[in-house]
């Protein structure tokens, strides 16, 4: 069996503010294997982020209710002192945030920046700490790595400004790699750069990997494991192939219906209708029956978990498994493949 490196049960993070309660994280579980990814995708405002600053530790708690449970290698995280925590992230977990350029210091080098982890966590000294700053670039393939650890932020592209972005992560070969959105902002092929580094260093370093995104063709690219989230819940949870081959919830086949494929011909694109709701106004029952064109009585009350309901892999949706596959028949129907 797989090694477990982090399992989340029933994570809970909410906010209270003057208006109500943000409720960012409303009951999240999952578990990452070393040598997988898990990928986590949904709409902006569905609680990916917030998830995954929680699990490293980054979450005022003086200004969040968090409960639940985050266990890395069997240890409760959020039992864990600051002091303890600050040793973890970096050292044996390791994260990519969104934006390289605000995530960088724009006073400070590349290599400067870089050494300073490993300084943070490693007996050496600034000589070592420099050499294996350079060598970390080498490994992500930023070309000249001496030179380009002598620059600083802006003298690099948006992907090279990534690239060193995973260097930093890696650098003191952690177990685990949270990667939040790592692909924003780059074009087409700089995306399938990125990707690939960190699905080649996954499959060198047998590390487990968190790809945060709320692009389907993203996940499906290098993810092994996937989760869909909506309004602060898993909503489906499975292997790649059986989420985007067999989806079971409306919303994963309304993502699926409304994002353009080059293998079949689409009679039309068929988006989904609405808005993702207030997180401090959530509906009640499922959070996506406002939204959802299969919708019946149960919905708008009862609050399904997630499970197996005879689907094959789990999903939170009060349709019977019969009827979930005659929604994805007829969707499938206005596809035809490409010849």
């Amino acid at each position: 069996m797989s090694e477990v490196l982090l399992e989340v049960r029933d994570l809970v993070v909410h906010f209270p503010t003057p208006d109500g309660v943000v409720k960012a994280v409303d009951g999240v579980s999952f578990t990452i294997e070393r040598g997988r990814t898990l990928g986590v995708v949904g709409e902006s405002g569905s609680g990916k982020s917030i998830t995954f600053l929680t699990v490293m530790g980054l979450i005022n708690r003086k200004s969040a209710r968090v409960s639940g449970e985050v266990l890395f290698e069997g240890r409760n995280l959020l039992e864990a002192t600051t002091e303890e925590l600050r040793h973890i992230r970096g050292d044996r977990i390791g994260m990519i945030f969104q934006d390289p350029m605000t995530s960088m210091h724009p006073m400070y080098r590349v290599g400067d920046q870089i050494s300073e982890a490993i300084l943070a966590h490693r007996n050496v000294g600034k000589r070592e700490a420099g050499a294996r700053a350079v060598e970390a670039l080498r490994q992500v393939g930023i070309p000249a790595p001496e030179q380009r650890a002598r620059q600083y932020p802006h003298e690099y592209s948006g992907g090279m400004r990534q690239r060193a972005m995973i260097a930093m992560a890696l650098v003191l070969d952690p177990d685990l790699l949270i990667a939040d959105e790592p692909t924003t902002a780059l074009d087409v092929t700089v995306q399938a750069q990125i990707l690939e580094v960190i699905d080649e260093l996954k499959q060198r370093l047998n590390i487990g990997v968190a790809l945060i995104s709320h692009s389907l063709a993203t996940v499906a690219d290098v993810s092994q494991d996937v989760m869909v989230m909506y309004a602060g819940r898993p909503v489906e949870r499975g292997t790649r192939g059986e989420v985007f081959d067999a989806p079971l919830h409306p919303y994963t086949l309304g993502l699926l219906s409304s994002v353009p494929r080059v293998d079949v011909r689409v009679e039309r694109l068929v988006p989904i209708e609405g808005s993702p709701p207030s997180l401090i106004n959530v509906p009640p029952g499922c959070a996506f029956h406002p939204r959802c064109p299969y919708r019946f009585d149960p919905c708008d009350r009862d609050v399904p978990d997630l499970r197996d309901r005879g689907g094959g892999h789990d999903d939170a949706c009060h349709l019977s498994a019969e009827a979930k596959a005659a929604n994805r028949r007829e969707r499938l129907d206005m596809q035809e493949p490409v010849t």
